[in-house]
């Protein structure tokens, strides 16, 4: 089905049995290393441009180095060679009119445009199917698309409705006030932007799935029909109680509509909604991001037999020369492990027999 990935199928089905928290026959892992130096083609030229910005906007630049990457590299195991169209996390929310503020080549974010919580301000909340980028979005990928030719995976954008727009539109410090002064409004508009997101993922959904595409996204899993990343960082300031009667009830509406569904829960501070994820039926899977300084895999054992119990599965960043201590810690079932320290198809060989015999 591609050519850098020959065994789709039967990665697919791995895939599938990982979302049941199974292991078909072996665990998931996805192991990703440069090819040796005389098969790797060169990258594109560095490009000189007026402003970061520039640099985002620029699809030429977009498609040349994502074929530069799925070129260059080896995607071993269940790895999916794939690229997809980046304008940053808060794209969503610059559709709706939020400037985007791109400091540098690697992140951006957007600036707060909803001054107040009149009727008025909030209607006037609108996504534009004519902003700039909107519509560079889709030219990005309609551009990816053209060249992957059955060679690799294009992905949608990273999207994020719900309370992390929301927080986007108003800043996540006054949001945190006006949670607790405005939480009719907060509400319907949560209610409004989550008819949005459904309708912007299926137009994604869509174009892809019409161009052969199996659906994945920044975090690179895939299923047979709809896969989602839900999210809400925002979560993380303010009460269990708020988030439960504000934002909870679009993150069912969002994985509803889906078929698979793997929670972003991000910082030590979202781990009092572990729990509560975990009884949600339409969350399948969790992807917990520790946060820089704190994301050695061995520190959270406890975390991951939490999910474990509940039938979940989950994603696990381990370094190969760490693979005995995992298996003694952990069973295989619905573990997902992307293996770092991988140099070459020997290394990944080894890694990847050492995992086939894990819980035999």
């Amino acid at each position: 089905m591609f050519a850098l990935k020959p065994d789709f199928e039967q990665v697919m089905d791995r895939y599938e049995a990982w979302w049941d928290a199974q292991v078909l026959d072996r665990p998931l892992v996805s192991m990703t290393f440069a090819k040796p130096a005389a098969e790797r083609v060169p990258p594109p030229p560095a490009e000189v441009y007026a402003a970061p910005h520039d640099h985002w906007m620029d699809t030429d630049r977009v498609v040349a180095q994502a074929l530069a990457q799925v070129r260059n590299h080896v995607f071993y195991a269940d790895a999916l060679p794939m690229v997809w169209p980046n304008l940053g996390p808060e794209v969503f929310s610059a559709m709706y009119g939020c400037p985007m503020d791109y400091v540098d080549d690697r992140t951006g974010w957007s600036e707060p445009i909803l001054a107040d919580w009149s009727p008025e301000s909030a209607a006037a909340l609108r996504l534009d199917e004519h902003n700039l980028y909107f519509r560079k979005l889709l030219e990005m990928t309609d551009a990816l698309l053209e060249i992957a030719q059955g060679q690799f995976i294009v992905g949608y954008t990273d999207l994020h409705p719900g309370g992390d727009a929301i927080a986007a539109f108003r800043d996540p410090q006054q949001l945190c006030l006006d949670v607790l002064e405005y939480p009719k409004e907060i509400k319907a508009l949560c209610e409004r932007i989550t008819d949005d997101f459904l309708r912007l993922y299926d137009l994604y959904h869509q174009k892809l799935s019409a161009a052969g595409m199996p659906s994945t996204s920044w975090l690179p899993a895939t299923c047979r029909g709809r896969y989602h990343i839900p999210s809400n960082d925002f979560s993380c300031m303010i009460s269990d109680q708020l988030f439960a009667d504000l934002f909870l009830p679009g993150l069912v509406r969002e994985c509803s509509h889906m078929d698979r569904c793997i929670y972003h829960l991000d910082g030590p501070q979202a781990l009092r909604y572990l729990d509560t994820l975990l009884e949600l039926p339409q969350i399948h899977a969790i992807q917990w991001v520790a946060g820089a300084g704190h994301d050695h895999w061995a520190d959270w054992v406890p975390v991951y037999r939490r999910i474990q119990a509940a039938g979940k599965g989950f994603s696990i960043g381990v370094p190969a020369a760490e693979l005995d201590h995992l298996f003694a810690a952990l069973r295989p079932e619905g573990a997902w492990l992307t293996v770092s320290g991988i140099a070459d198809q020997g290394s990944a060989q080894a890694a990847l027999k050492a995992i086939s015999r894990w819980g035999i």
